[in-house]
């Protein structure tokens, strides 16, 4: 029975992985739940489980609330604004459409507006397309109250989240727009390419220097980007790559890796932009990191 309880978590690990990923925005607390997960699982008696996919889900989603309690305190005593956690995805998560748009920064940041218990009932329902009895039992309410709570998420998420999923080939022409912009000080490109009440948001972690406060405004925020750029020029290079499902920027000084930029999109035009600088945050960019439904 080891060997089948074995046989079964490795082929839903990554699956565990991205619920939990998608609860906690921290690949780092995703896998402590992972293997918190396998802890339980390998004392499990299988031939009590039904289905062995939808209890595994059930104890990842549960220790995943308990850590977003704590992670909600950690946030708190956080230096700086706080961005989830960027991976290095591989192409096929963007080809899955619901799933890339998931797990992108901007999805990550409206899903940190919700309350937990919302979070995992929002992530089940709509992401993972679990049943209302089930995610009842998951989350200890009655199956009545998790079709209010997942009707109340539903409803606060569709009112923060980008208005229109972004297919991926638009968002590389904003940003290869954003980085010609960007490289040459092209003030007037980068208000092109800006929405109007464009964000841009730093995450330092007290380790490395960001802005402190969110910079609002595209007139602003392009003025502190070309700025910064020109001090920096000498030794930066910005490259596409695949973040979280949707195309971004790598940021290298002096060839290693500095800062990860992913974006927001509305209309066509770059509404939010989070560069993730705290070197703690960027250890699993150097490998994909395989997210599966």
């Amino acid at each position: 029975m080891a060997d089948q309880a074995t046989e079964d978590f490795l082929a839903h690990r990554n699956l565990l992985f991205t619920v939990a990923y998608e609860m906690l925005g921290s690949a780092a607390d995703a896998e402590d739940v992972v293997q918190e997960t396998w802890l339980r699982w390998a004392g499990v008696d299988l031939g009590e489980v039904r289905d062995r996919r939808a209890y595994l889900v059930r104890i990842t989603t549960r220790q995943a609330l308990t850590r977003l309690r704590t992670l909600g305190r950690r946030k708190e005593s956080y230096v700086g604004s706080w961005l989830p956690e960027p991976l290095l995805t591989a192409p096929d998560v963007a080809d899955d459409v619901a799933l890339a748009d998931s797990v992108s920064m901007a999805m990550l940041l409206v899903l940190e507006t919700l309350t937990p218990t919302e979070r995992a009932v929002f992530v089940l329902r709509e992401v993972f397309d679990v049943g209302y009895d089930e995610i009842a039992e998951t989350v200890e309410r009655t199956p009545v109250a998790v079709r209010q709570i997942a009707h109340r998420a539903r409803a606060h998420v569709a009112a923060r989240r980008p208005r229109r999923t972004v297919p991926a080939a638009e968002a590389r022409d904003a940003l290869d727009a954003f980085r010609r912009a960007v490289e040459t000080g092209d003030l007037d490109g980068l208000l092109r390419v800006l929405a109007p009440d464009a964000v841009l948001v730093g995450d330092g972690g007290g380790i490395k220097q960001a802005l402190a406060r969110p910079v609002t405004g595209g007139d602003k925020v392009a003025r502190r980007l070309v700025g910064g750029w020109s001090r920096i020029a000498a030794v930066a290079s910005m490259e596409p790559a695949q973040v979280n499902g949707y195309p971004a920027l790598l940021v290298r000084l002096d060839g290693e890796l500095d800062t990860v930029v992913a974006v927001r999109l509305d209309d066509g035009r770059i509404s939010g932009l989070y560069a993730v600088r705290n070197p703690e945050k960027l250890s699993r960019m150097t490998r994909e990191t395989a997210l599966r439904r």
